[in-house]
């Protein structure tokens, strides 16, 4: 497993991507609409920044805003099976968010962790 991508939360991320682009050098690989939200990938030369705007006034994004604000949402680790990722956290007494893989954007499957369990952080699991 290894660090794939942090997750941010923004109102406007073609904004972000842009200051971003200009401040790191990166480049925007991946752009898409998936559940109520605009997503943006940025390379990070084997890594990647995940920016997060929501499309309207709901869905975890938009309520991720309206409590805490712009900012880092979630990290997310790569890993060749993430049914197993997710075996390994239950095997910890981590809560997880999702009891199976589910679709995430750029077509991967994906699954979170509770952050009460994880130091505060949301966790997830991302299966390329």
């Amino acid at each position: 497993m290894h660090f794939d991508h942090a997750g941010i939360a923004t109102a406007d991320a073609a904004e972000l991507a842009a200051l971003f682009s200009d401040l790191l050098g990166c480049t925007i690989v991946h752009e898409e609409e998936f559940d109520g939200m605009a997503v943006v990938f940025l390379d990070l030369g084997g890594s990647y920044l995940e920016l997060l705007e929501p499309l309207g006034d709901e869905g975890t994004i938009a309520g991720y805003l309206d409590r805490n604000g712009p900012g880092i949402h979630h990290l997310a680790f790569a890993t060749d099976d993430v049914g197993s990722a997710l075996d390994r956290a239950d095997d910890h007494g981590i809560e997880v968010i999702d009891e199976e893989p589910r679709p995430g954007a750029w077509g991967h499957e994906v699954a979170f962790l509770h952050p009460r369990d994880t130091g505060g952080v949301l966790v997830e699991f991302v299966e390329h």
